[in-house]
C-alpha cells in the first residue's frame, strides 16, 4: 500500500494536521505519511489516514513500517523469523526480507483525521 510523504511531524511548525492528533510529545526523527487511495475506504487503514512514523525507532515483530520500494514509500507488517523480518505489504501485494537501506522506520501513531 501506497502512503504520501507529508513533512516532519513538528507541532505548529508545519503541517496543520500535526496539531490535531492529540500527541504531546512528538521525537524530533518522526515525519508524517498519508495512506494513499490503493488502500479504500474501509479496513484498520484506508485512504486518508495520517501515519506518524518514527525513523529511528527499531523494527519488531508485529509493526507497521515504511519501507521504500521501487522510489516509492509503501506500508507494511513485520513478521519476526529469527533473526531477519519477514515484511507483508499491508493490503496485499509484495513480500520481501526487510533491508536495512529500505527502512525508512516504523509507525508510532496512526489517526483517521479530516483536515
Amino acid at each position: 500500500m501506497r502512503v504520501n510523504y507529508l513533512g516532519p511531524a513538528i507541532p505548529g511548525l508545519t503541517n496543520p494536521c500535526v496539531s490535531t492528533l492529540g500527541i504531546k510529545d512528538i521525537s524530533p526523527r518522526c515525519y508524517l505519511v498519508e495512506v494513499s487511495d490503493e488502500a479504500g475506504i474501509d479496513g484498520e487503514i484506508m485512504e486518508g489516514d495520517v501515519l506518524v512514523v518514527d525513523e529511528s525507532a527499531p523494527l519488531q515483530h508485529g509493526d507497521l513500517a515504511i519501507l521504500e520500494v521501487e522510489r516509492q514509500l509503501r506500508l507494511f507488517h513485520s513478521h519476526r523469523i529469527g533473526g531477519s523480518c519477514y515484511m507483508r505489504e499491508v493490503g496485499g501485494g509484495d513480500e520481501m526480507f526487510a533491508k536495512v537501506r529500505d527502512f525508512r522506520g516504523v509507525v508510532v501513531y496512526k489517526n483517521r483525521i479530516l483536515c
